[in-house]
């Protein structure tokens, strides 16, 4: 359906003729100045004059188009398309994914090949991305500090990019704020409704950095009921991995602790993730829109172009 954002605009259509019939000529004298080459002009029977009146029509119709088109451009056309309706089940899973220099440690394999623990990750949350259809899904990537990588949005294609695109170092070089990404997961997720809120948190080592501790942002997370995954990575505790803290985190937000040693038994528990029941929540549609405004305006552009190279065509040969 084609519509307009501002069609009021297009009121303002008649003003060029508005003002020629309300404007008054200048009542002055001038002294005359003869000039005989210029008889031919004046002539109404001259063929230079009727060619004269011939381009001054042309210009008038161009100038014309020229304000009509300047005018659709600001009433911003738009194309809306028919509704799309959005799942209408599913959760509000927020992915929070250590991205601390420890995860360089290459202890994990991938098709006989050695890769770093990061790699390994990406791998499988990627591909258990692609199957939440349903699901709104965020990113939050923590080291030194936790930062929002990607709010909740049904966009699975643009997570998965973001995600593939983390490295190591992106949120500081010294520490893992375990604690933090939990409570920034907590924040985004407490205008959602209730029974939606997930927190699925991977991380290889203990918190040490930030200003909240694991224990206490969870005991935050419950009264905000939401539930936290949590998962421990790495084939051997050179990374300093807190099981405990991690352990303890899940249980008291009615969650469950996880223990990853290679990349077989990561993706054996995103497939135990991927089996939570989904719930249902209110229908959502949207339709999608297409703006135009970029179409009258160049045909505008292109009008005034033309409207100047015929006024300096016109001049050289006046």
């Amino acid at each position: 359906m084609l519509t307009m954002l501002w069609p009021w605009v297009l009121v303002l259509s008649p003003l060029p003729l508005v003002y020629r019939y309300w404007r008054k000529p200048i009542n002055q004298t001038i002294n005359a100045l003869r000039a005989p080459a210029m008889l031919a002009i004046a002539d109404p029977q001259s063929s230079q004059f009727k060619s004269a009146s011939w381009l001054k029509n042309i210009l008038k119709m161009l100038l014309g188009l020229c304000w009509l088109c300047t005018l659709l451009a600001l009433a911003r056309p738009q194309w809306i398309g028919d509704p799309v309706a959005l799942p209408t089940s599913g959760r509000d899973l927020l992915l929070a994914v250590d991205i601390s220099p420890s995860m360089r440690q290459r202890d994990m394999r991938i098709g006989g090949q050695a890769v770093n623990r990061l790699v390994a990750v990406k791998s499988v949350v990627g591909d258990f991305v692609a199957k939440r259809e349903g699901d709104r899904l965020g990113l939050v990537l923590f080291g030194e500090q936790a930062y929002l990588q990607t709010p909740l949005t049904f966009d699975r294609k643009t997570l998965q990019t973001l995600l593939y695109e983390a490295q190591m170092g992106f949120a500081g070089s010294n520490g893992t704020a375990i604690g933090d990404a939990i409570g920034l997961a907590v924040k985004r997720l407490q205008d959602r409704p209730k029974s939606h809120r997930v927190v699925i948190l991977l991380t290889d080592g203990a918190n040490n950095s930030g200003a909240l501790e694991p224990v206490k942002a969870a005991q935050l997370a419950r009264r905000a009921n939401v539930k936290i995954y949590t998962i421990g990575v790495g084939a051997r505790g050179g990374s300093g991995l807190d099981e405990q803290t991690l352990a303890e985190v899940a249980k008291i937000t009615g969650g469950q602790f996880f223990r990853a040693r290679n990349p077989a038994e990561l993706e054996a528990i995103y497939q135990e993730l991927n089996r939570l029941e989904p719930v249902d929540q209110e229908a959502e549609t949207i339709r999608p829109t297409i703006s135009l405004y970029h179409w009258p305006l160049g045909i505008a552009f292109v009008l005034s172009l033309l409207i100047a190279v015929i006024r300096q065509r016109g001049s050289i040969h006046g």
